[in-house]
């Protein structure tokens, strides 16, 4: 495995398979009360310019009870906040700590950080990818559909950072992705060319119903995200119609599920009628970031 968990493509198909049984096998240890503290000594810098509930919980908590230590970390009470260098930084900490978590507004800034340090980066979200968030869409699709080949999911909102990482994914997973958005909140057209390249199956359509004819995964995601609070009305305004609701699911198979990797803005994005039901795995995804950011933090730390 890379030094780095920058991109869900860091990682292998194989690594992919591996991670997600070890993290099923710490989910059902941490069930009855079992904690190996294979990480006892280590420390993981959390560094986050941006604010977090699941990310910033799921790696503090799994830190800990993987026998480590976490420190949360905000650049503007460190130098970082005062123009230091990322590179200085990095070669810092470095001799601190024993791998980095970094929240950041710009990819590049995560880039330079695993570029300069001699210890793991984990990417805890970027403009570009949400890697370890994907991670956890993964093994919960496996959990409830019990495999990944040949599943056919629709992603329906924003073609932002997380839906990046999904559609990155499925050239390792062999799912195949449909993503309906708006034509000027679409993916990014060289990622989805790099996916395809690379034997991916993806398809963008702007049709909300299109995209959820027969799938077997219904996956959104929040119209505001942060730093884009000013455009709340007009955001709101055209994404509406790609809210996920009762109408949209019945347009997917009559087992399908529906995911959001959270926070939710209910009856925006999706209604309290689909959030809330039995076809919902979002309670499931939000705490298999515990689970496989633990198996991640093993694999590059142990």
């Amino acid at each position: 495995m890379n030094k780095d968990f920058l991109s869900i493509l860091d990682i292998s198909r194989e690594e992919l398979i591996n991670l997600i049984a070890h993290a099923r096998k710490l989910k059902e240890e941490r069930k009855v009360g079992v904690h190996t503290p294979v990480l006892a000594h280590k420390t993981l810098g959390m560094i986050f310019e941006k604010s977090s509930t699941r990310t910033r919980i799921s790696f503090e908590t799994g830190m800990y009870e993987l026998g480590g230590h976490a420190l949360f970390l905000n650049p503007k009470d460190m130098q970082l906040g005062r123009g230091e260098a990322i590179r200085d930084t990095a070669r810092v900490m470095s001799r601190f700590v024993s791998a980095i978590m970094i929240r950041a507004s710009r990819h590049d800034e995560v880039i330079e950080f695993a570029t300069h340090s001699d210890i793991p980066v984990i990417n805890g979200l970027s403009d570009r990818e949400h890697p370890c968030q994907t991670l956890a869409d993964i093994m919960t699709i496996n959990e409830w559909l019990f495999r990944t080949e040949g599943i056919r999911v629709a992603w329906i909102g924003d073609g932002n950072n997380v839906c990046t990482s999904l559609i990155l994914s499925t050239i390792l997973t062999g799912m195949e992705v449909i993503i309906a958005s708006p034509s000027e909140f679409a993916p990014k057209n060289e990622i989805v060319s790099e996916a395809l390249r690379m034997g991916a199956k993806v398809r963008v359509v702007t049709d909300p119903g299109v995209a959820a004819a027969d799938a077997d995964v219904i996956m959104t995601d929040t119209w505001i995200s942060m730093g884009q609070e000013e455009e709340v009305e007009q955001r709101k305004k055209i994404f509406m119609p790609y809210q996920v609701n009762s109408d949209l699911m019945s347009k997917a198979k009559p087992g399908a599920i529906v995911m959001h990797c959270l926070p939710a803005h209910r009856n925006w994005e999706i209604t309290d009628e689909v959030i809330d039901s039995k076809r919902s795995a979002v309670w499931d995804q939000a705490e298999n970031r515990l689970h496989i950011q633990k198996a991640l933090l093993v694999r590059l730390l142990a």
